[in-house]
């Protein structure tokens, strides 16, 4: 049996190598401590809670939809932007605290992420879904976010960003 969030994972990260003709090697760990099991869950939570928050905020409001669709930088700032915190790797020269990245709570925020895209594949496949319509956005939206935190955790560029949204576009 598969782990479909991790395949289905481990294919964009091939799909995006391929488009760009690089590997791409995701950030190194900031410290040799490790994480405890307590704040690893903690901070896992938090990314979670910022995804339902603002997938919620979404539905209530439809603040960011378009003809196209939501757009996901503006659907998930929050989520985003505690990406990126998480992976910081330099500081101000005044800083009181080091720089810390934590790659590896960016690592479950994406299994979590992949884990709701499969969900929502297998919702829409069940006959009568009562909520077709707002899975498949939901379905769109996160699928778009796994692509966007894929890109902050990479440290993609725009110039590279630009090249995987254009041969995306093309199939």
């Amino acid at each position: 049996m598969t782990d479909r969030p991790t395949t289905l994972l481990a294919g964009r990260r091939e799909r995006i190598e391929r488009i760009l003709g690089r590997p791409m090697a995701g950030p190194e760990p900031g410290s040799d401590e490790p994480i405890p099991d307590d704040a690893r869950r903690y901070l896992l939570g938090e990314g979670q809670d910022l995804y339902w928050n603002e997938l919620e905020w979404e539905h209530i409001t439809d603040e960011e939809a378009l003809e196209e669709g939501p757009i996901t930088e503006l659907t998930f700032p929050g989520l985003l932007a505690f990406m990126r915190g998480l992976l910081l790797s330099e500081v101000m020269p005044d800083s009181l605290s080091p720089a810390n990245p934590r790659p590896l709570i960016v690592e479950d925020m994406l299994k979590f992420l992949a884990g709701r895209v499969v969900e929502l594949e297998d919702s829409l496949t069940e006959p009568d879904s009562e909520d077709e319509s707002r899975h498949r956005a939901e379905l769109e939206m996160t699928s778009a976010l796994v692509d966007r935190v894929f890109y902050v955790y990479y440290g993609l560029t725009t110039e590279d960003i630009e090249r995987v949204g254009a041969a995306q576009a093309s199939r």
